[in-house]
């Protein structure tokens, strides 16, 4: 399928034309996001958050995917306000209870390992929403993607939200238009969406979450048509129909600790794990044209994947008096 000129010349613009890191938190907020807020207050905390994570990636190479996932749920829910870091208590109920998170979310000591690190150089100055932004930039470097400068300036939430953490965050076997809503509902366009999927050239997925498409896709008891026979047949082997819900797999077999375009390759010969990647080319032309694209050009896919995430970062930050820089990023002070 060739690419039209016209969307060539769309995608031209939503990916070359210059964007400033400076992002107004909304006029009736105050306050901007600004990647040299801790340049007086906390000069080193950048690097203390660069360091933290290098020795955390080091100890545990999944660690990378898990840190850059964690932003990710944190701010599809409530905005990018470390809601999601709050444990249960004191009228909170969990986000880490949800669908998406139990059993799967991971990282938060290391969280917490950056967050004593910076209390002790600068206390309550950074904020824990921050630290989230930070470590997915660095967990992203680290794996050999691309570099951005962070705008940083959030504030912590005083509260979690259990129903938007189960409501909120694309599931792996939403239907892509479901998917697409999720994302537009957060001010994410097309091109974010597929740019911010190619996340999924790092880390692992359990069983569970797409077992259907191995025996069950569409309730007639048989397999995802989509889904490349061998590679099929490779995943049964290790994912049962029953039982083996936590075994793992690598979202990108074929560079699963590198930050590359991979990821589209696999989905382009039917590889793509879950059912939310595959559908990226399947069920859209406009998706199907971009996983294309970057599945041809690696250096394009890293540039626009480092332009979503500063994107996905400004999801309603709370700055200026709103909200409160936590202590401990577990709980409220």
């Amino acid at each position: 399928m060739g690419l039209s000129k016209s969307f060539l010349v769309f995608f031209s613009v939503l990916t070359l034309a210059p964007f400033c890191l400076c992002y107004p938190a909304g006029s009736s907020r105050g306050g901007y996001l600004y990647p040299q807020f801790y340049d007086h207050s906390c000069p080193k905390a950048q690097e203390i958050v660069r360091s933290v994570v290098a020795n955390a990636v080091a100890r545990d190479a999944r660690t990378a995917a898990s840190l850059l996932r964690l932003h990710f749920h944190d701010c599809f829910v409530k905005g990018c306000d470390a809601s999601l870091l709050l444990d249960s208590g004191n009228g909170i109920v969990s986000e880490k209870l949800s669908n998406p998170n139990r059993n799967s979310a991971r990282g938060f000591e290391v969280i917490d390992e950056i967050k004593s690190a910076l209390e002790q150089q600068c206390p309550q100055t950074v904020s824990c929403a921050d630290i989230l932004a930070l470590a997915a930039r660095d967990s992203t470097v680290l794996d050999g993607g691309p570099s951005w400068e962070v705008p940083l300036g959030r504030r912590d939430s005083r509260g979690a939200s259990l129903s938007g953490s189960n409501n909120d965050i694309p599931a792996p076997n939403n239907t892509l238009p479901t998917i697409v809503t999720k994302f537009k509902r957060q001010g994410l366009d097309l091109v974010d969406l597929v740019a911010l999927s190619g996340s999924h050239t790092i880390g692992l997925s359990r069983c569970t979450s797409f077992r259907q498409r191995l025996y069950n896709q569409t309730g007639n008891g048989l397999a995802d048509s989509t889904l490349e026979a061998s590679f099929a047949a490779q995943l049964r082997q290790r994912c049962p129909r029953s039982g083996g819900d936590n075994n793992l797999f690598p979202l990108d077999l074929a560079t699963p600790t590198r930050f590359d375009n991979l990821y589209f390759r696999n989905i382009v010969a039917g590889k793509g794990l879950l059912n939310s990647d595959q559908v990226l080319f399947t069920r859209s032309a406009a998706t199907m044209e971009l996983v294309r694209l970057y599945a041809e050009n690696n250096a394009l896919f890293l540039e626009q994947f480092a332009k979503s995430m500063v994107k996905m970062g400004n999801i309603s930050p709370l700055t200026g008096s709103r909200g409160e820089i936590r202590k401990n990023c577990r709980r409220l002070n």
